[in-house]
């Protein structure tokens, strides 16, 4: 999956690096290198490897939003 700015997912229980208990979170820029994300309902941002971000969402504890919502349609 090619990430892009606004994409939103879902945080799922076993997404670790969730200190904010956040249900979603809001890509606000992508690079080559890194993420940096916005969690829902908190002013929390955070920066991730970009490797270490395909990681959560290959091990779905980041469900991008889209795709959830066509399985459940």
């Amino acid at each position: 999956m090619e990430l892009q700015r606004n994409m939103e997912f879902e945080v799922k229980a076993s997404f670790v690096p969730n200190i904010s208990n956040a249900d979603s979170l809001k890509i606000l820029e992508v690079s080559n290198d890194s993420v940096i994300v916005q969690m829902n309902n908190s002013g929390c941002r955070g920066v991730f490897p970009m490797d270490h971000f395909q990681y959560w969402i290959r091990r779905s504890s980041l469900i991008y939003i889209h795709d959830s919502q066509e399985k459940t349609s």
